[in-house]
């Protein structure tokens, strides 16, 4: 038995049930990768009902074999594209009950996302993490019981590119309450009053705003119902 590698009924949650005799198909076009996915599957008391070397294959065997659960490359052949999401997700349509645990070499942001919201038993991890023995069959486990699975570095990815695409990043604290009294339909006059600022102070505020969103010198009145749209489709 490998270093790290589990025993039957050592579940995260001591949950026998949830893992002993799993049916499970791997997809993988690479053999050494794949191979070594079965044996580890089998020594943790999975049932490896089926493996396959490209998406077409794939959809075959789990339309015989009917697994409880598959595991597959993002990219296999014939493109090495996204031929095995694209497996995934006839797979899903076909067989809901059926969990599905994507693997990629890198964190793909859009595709990640597509899979993720297909629903219940569904997972998404870098191969590198199945190097962690234990945490990648806690991942399976969980995808089996209808739980859901995210590579942090998935997460880490979707944290920077949002804080990367936020518009409202470039305005101030002071400044985004004035944006957020705008976007309820204040005047001036009544952000004053609610801030506890003259009308004054209020007006540099909107004219800085206007100016870090880059709004285009237009009417004042258009100019501030684009920057409540900017804020209402950043939040």
């Amino acid at each position: 038995m490998m270093p790290g590698t589990p025993r039957a009924g050592d579940g995260p949650d001591g949950d026998e049930p949830a893992r002993a005799h799993l049916r499970v198909v791997v997809a993988d076009d690479d053999v050494l990768l794949r191979e070594g996915l079965a044996s580890l599957l089998e020594r943790s008391g999975c049932a490896v009902v089926g493996q396959a070397d490209d998406a077409t294959r794939l959809l075959d065997v789990v339309r015989q074999a009917t697994p409880e659960l598959v595991v597959v490359d993002i990219r296999m052949p014939p493109g090495q594209s996204t031929e095995g999401l694209e497996a995934a997700r006839t797979i899903r349509q076909e067989f809901p009950a059926v969990g599905i645990l994507v693997l990629s070499a890198h964190a793909e942001v859009e595709h990640a996302m597509e899979l993720l919201a297909s629903g219940r038993s569904v997972g998404y991890l870098l191969k590198s993490r199945v190097r962690d023995v234990r945490e990648f069959l806690e991942a399976l486990w969980r995808i089996a019981r209808g739980g859901s699975v995210v590579d942090p570095a998935l997460v880490q990815e979707l944290v920077s590119a949002r804080r990367r695409s936020d518009p409202l990043d470039v305005l101030s604290a002071r400044e985004r309450e004035v944006l957020e009294l705008m976007a309820e339909g204040r005047s001036n006059a009544g952000i004053g009053r609610r801030l506890w600022v003259t009308e004054g102070t209020v007006e540099k505020h909107v004219r800085s705003i206007l100016a870090k969103l880059n709004l285009p010198e237009t009417d004042d009145d258009h100019r501030r119902v684009r920057a409540v749209i900017t804020f209402l489709e950043a939040r």
